[in-house]
Formats: structure tokens, sequence, C-alpha cells
């Protein structure tokens, strides 16, 4: 990696304004002479881009921003899309932007804004954007995101035709903002001086309800969310099928050879993982999220894979398959794992529409009892055992979850429309159920100590019923078997 100008590192300096530019012109900050920085103004090629078409998404774009309009009339709504944070020293992490922002813009890029002004029969929407970086105080090469160093960004002419919202300066929101009068709302937690040039226009009360609205938004999915979800869950089948052709390379490694050959799909297709991919071998498999992901692979154990691509618009899968590394249940391994998977078919039933959020989870939980019971590991009936929850010490977590742009998305919706909701076409859930058995569990036989067993699926809600999103990947044992005979064929 190059280094940038810094008054620490006199050959470059970095700026965050005109003035410090300027001031190295004038020889404040040696090896940026008069002639190199009169030399850098000029000679450049007009890039600008016209006739640009805009996102696939622009039209639904548009849809949840009068759904925000219609909510909070009269109201300033301000959605920042966060700022790049510090890795370590002078690196940053990768920018995500934030969940409101892409969803109502389907922008990506750091320190944006979205603001709603209201008006008489609304609001008028603007997006808040970096401009092309300016050649003629130098920012372009001088400034540490400048876009010799980072690359090119839309003009905000661009820009305008992409998203389909007017763009202006971001550098100038802050002031505007400052001087706004009228009710505001703002989405918290991304842009800490957004946040501060509002500080006596807000109530955390106002801006709450913001967020609860947004993420109830999201519950149900439109025509282009359900395409993207569908795109990761092809995606990510295909980072599982990779990962069942190297496991002997995983063997003579680790954990970490399956989750940089699934790595390499989500960058390959999409934009990223859409989490820490669990890789789970052997007991580590009872270990509900392992992302350390440095453990030995052994033929005979089971591998856990929990994994998911995330679309370059952000939308993500998350599946989980519970495979034999050598391709080969045991016996013990053969009953545990029908038994999650004869749960999960029982909680996919229950997933139509015009059930209860819960149905899902209390079917498969239901069937995961019944079998602790009839394998002599807990006392019945199976009654008292769902009344007590005594199988939650092997079962551990709920049976699913919403998925869209976040892998736990709609997370600040109320409890009444979401867990205590019931599901509509369009929304798209996980349905995850699983049995782990603690390597250190003296409550079993010693032969289920270590191992681990979940299957998740990717579930839409139809008309009719439901659509298993990742139907593409085998989940009955036999299949499972037969499907990895194959593609290590």
């Amino acid at each position: 990696m190059s280094e940038e100008l810094t008054p620490e590192n006199p050959e470059i300096a970095q700026t965050e304004s005109d003035e410090p530019i300027k001031q190295r012109k004038n020889g404040l900050y040696p090896g940026v002479s008069d002639e190199l920085a009169e030399s850098m103004k000029s000679g450049w090629a007009d890039t600008e881009l016209h006739g640009l078409e805009p996102i696939a998404q622009a039209s639904e774009t548009a849809a949840r921003r009068a759904a925000l309009s219609a909510r909070f009339p009269g109201e300033r709504i301000v959605v920042p899309a966060g700022n790049l944070k510090t890795r370590s020293n002078d690196t940053e992490y990768a920018f995500r932007a934030s969940v409101e922002y892409a969803y109502l813009t389907g922008n990506q890029t750091e320190d944006g804004v979205l603001v709603l002004e209201p008006t008489v029969s609304g609001h008028d929407a603007t997006i808040y954007l970096l401009p092309r970086s300016d050649r003629e105080n130098g920012e372009f090469w001088l400034d540490g995101q400048g876009e010799l160093w980072v690359g090119r960004r839309h003009s905000l002419a661009e820009a305008e035709q992409v998203y389909g919202i007017p763009a202006s300066d971001v550098r100038e929101l802050s002031g505007h903002l400052a001087e706004a009068s009228g009710p505001v709302r703002v989405v918290r937690g991304h842009d800490a001086g957004i946040e501060a040039a509002l500080t006596d226009k807000v109530t955390r009360e106002h801006d709450d309800e913001l967020r609860v609205f947004l993420s109830e938004a999201r519950l149900v999915k439109d025509a282009f969310e359900i395409g993207e979800l569908q795109k990761a869950v092809d995606s990510t089948v295909r980072g599982f099928e990779d990962v069942v052709k190297i496991l002997d390379k995983a063997e003579a490694t680790s954990e970490r050879y399956i989750e940089g050959t699934f790595f390499l799909r989500a960058r390959v297709e999409g934009n990223d993982i859409g989490y820490g991919s669990i890789c789970a071998s052997g007991p580590h498999a009872c270990t509900l999220h392992w992302v350390r992901n440095d453990g030995p692979v052994r033929s005979g154990d089971l591998l856990l894979l929990d994994a998911g691509v995330e679309t370059h618009s952000l939308y993500t899968a998350d599946v989980t398959r519970t495979l034999p590394v050598n391709g080969r249940y045991t016996e013990l391994q053969k009953k545990i794992y029908d038994a999650v998977y004869e749960a999960q078919e029982a909680g996919i039933a229950a997933v139509k529409p015009g059930a209860k959020y819960r149905d899902f989870h209390d079917a498969a939980q239901r069937v995961l009892a019944e079998k602790l019971v009839e394998w002599g590991l807990v006392e019945g009936p199976v009654e008292r055992v769902l009344e007590l929850g005594l199988q939650r010490r092997w079962t551990l977590h709920g049976t699913g979850h919403m998925l869209g742009l976040d892998v736990h998305d709609c997370a600040v919706a109320r409890t009444e429309t979401y867990v205590d909701g019931t599901l509509e076409p369009g929304m798209c859930l996980t349905v995850e159920p699983g049995l782990y058995f603690q390597a250190d569990d003296l409550t079993v036989p010693q032969e289920y100590r270590g191992i681990g067993v979940r299957i998740e699926d990717d579930i839409l809600v139809t008309e009719d019923g439901n659509r298993n999103l990742s139907a593409g990947l085998p989940r009955r044992s036999d299949e499972v078997e037969a499907w990895m005979a194959q593609l290590k064929g």
C-alpha cells in the first residue's frame, strides 16, 4: 500500500480542506513545489459521463421514500449513509452504507446523506454526496480520500441520473441543517457530524420512531428485493459446492481453508459475505457463532457451514448445512441429523400467509422435544418439556429470523408486528433448527458429545404457502451424501 502525503511523511501531505493545501504549496510541507502543484491542475481529460442508466431498483426506492414521506408529513427526515471507520492507524474498514440509507436510495458511498424536506404536498428528496475531487486546489491528489488515491466517484449530475434524486454537495449540509427550523427526525448512529448539527432539533423518542418505521417497512419485500435474495442464495449454493470440492485440502490445513474458499465465491459474484462465515468442524459445531475458524478438519467429523453471499445491492443469503467431512454420516450422526431435518420440515410447513410468526418455531421445537424424550435424554411427557423449555439445553436458539439487507433484518421492528405478528406474502425468513451436544455435557451419553447439527434455509412466504429459495442445496441425509459424492467424484 502506498503512503499518503502527511506532515510526518513530507513527500506527500494529506489534507481535509482547501487551506492546508495552500499552505503546503507555499512551502510549509517540503516536497510539494509550486511548479508541481501548478502542473497537477491541468492536462486532464474531461471524464464526465452522460446518458447513464438509473439503478435497477430506482422505482422501488422512490416508492419507499414516498411511503416514508406519507408517514411523517411536515417533518424533515435525515438518513445518513455513515462514514469510514478506522481499522488501524491510517487504514479503514471496507465501507458498508447504513441499511436505512441503502434501502431508500440504492447508493452505497460513504458520507452520503438523504434529506427529505417537507413541502405542502409531501417532501422533496435530495441526496447529499461528495462531488468529484477538485483539481484546481489539489484535493484529488493531496487529500487521502481524493480520487487519485481511492478512485473516481460520480459527479453530482451523474448521481442524479443514476439514483433519480436531485444531488447536492454534502459539505454544505451541516450548515444547512444547523440553520433549518421545524421538526426533524434523523437515523442515529451513523454520522456524528450530522447528529451534532441537529443536536437542538431532534429527540431520541422521535428518532426511534423513524428507525422502527423503516425496520417494519422491510418486513415485506418488493419484487426487486426478492430477486436479489434469490441471487444471493444462488451464489451461496455455488459457494457450498466449492467447499465440498476442497474438503480434502481443508483436512490438510484448517477451517480457514473452508472460510477462504467460500469468501472467494462471495467476492467474485457479490459484494462480500453477508456475515462472518461459521466453518465449524467437529465439536466447534456446538458453538453457535464459531467464527474463529482456526480448528482442524478431520475425516469422520461433521462440518457445520453457515454462510451467505451478499449481493452488490447488499441483500444477503443465510444458509446452513451440516456435512460429513468424509462424505458419509455415521449411524449416530445420521440419527441426530435426521431429527433436525424432520424438525425443519415441520417448521417450513408452518410458514404460510396468515400463520403466526412463532408457529414455525413452535412446530420445529416440538419435533426436537419429541426426539429428546424418545432418546431418553430428557424426561417427558413432551408437553412438560415444552412448557418448561427443557429442550433448550440442546436447541439453544430461536428457529429463524427475517432476512434482507441485514442478515437479522427488521431487528428494531415492534414485537407486535414481528415476533407476535402474522406472516404475509413477500416476507422472507430463515428456518434453522439445530441440536447441539456440548463436548463437556455429562447429561448425555459420551458418543453424543461434540456433535452439533443445524440445517437452515431461506423461505419466502407466497400467496399460497412458501417457496424455499435455497432448495438448490440438498437437505435430506441420503441426498447430501449423494450430492457430495458427485461433487468429489
